[in-house]
């Protein structure tokens, strides 16, 4: 196992990864919790993890799914309902008022949108691995991001003086 490989990975991986699932799924904690449990995955299985094309996305796909896991066992209906504004988890790393407009823009869209927007743009996951990560189609994933961006676009215009 090549663990300066996997630190190089998790150092460059984890914050971005941490960052885009605080966005999508509203809590710091769910996604502190399912990020962790990614990374931790991904280091057991690094000899076949690094060899993939992207394996950020598996990454992603598999702290997605970590979440929806533990919110299906602590009984909650919704993986990405958030319990406080996503406006207040953004941390220091881009400029205050971008992280606030996109927070609040975010927030406005239902759960499902808000984590379909934030894997694919924000993550830069293709189409087909927002689906793994969301468990529909690809075009439902389409549909969802159409839906969710002509929404952002209302409220984006709304929000201009």
């Amino acid at each position: 196992m090549d663990l300066y490989a996997f630190e190089d990975f998790f150092r460059e991986h984890y914050p971005v990864v941490r960052r885009a699932l605080i966005l999508g799924l509203g809590s710091i904690e769910r996604a502190e919790d399912a990020t962790q449990e990614a990374f931790v995955r991904a280091c057991v299985r690094w000899p076949r993890v690094r060899e993939m094309e992207r394996p950020a996305a598996w990454v992603y796909v598999t702290a997605v799914n970590v979440a929806k896991d533990e919110g299906r066992r602590a009984g909650r209906r919704s993986p990405t309902q958030p319990r406080q504004p996503v406006a207040t988890l953004c941390d220091e790393t881009t400029s205050v008022i971008a992280r606030l407009d996109i927070a609040d823009a975010l927030e406005v869209l239902a759960p499902r949108q808000r984590l379909a927007v934030v894997l694919r743009y924000l993550a830069s996951l293709q189409n087909d691995e927002v689906a793994r990560a969301m468990n529909c189609s690809v075009g439902t994933v389409k549909s969802t991001l159409h839906s969710a961006l002509k929404n952002l676009r209302v409220e984006l215009e709304e929000a201009k003086p």
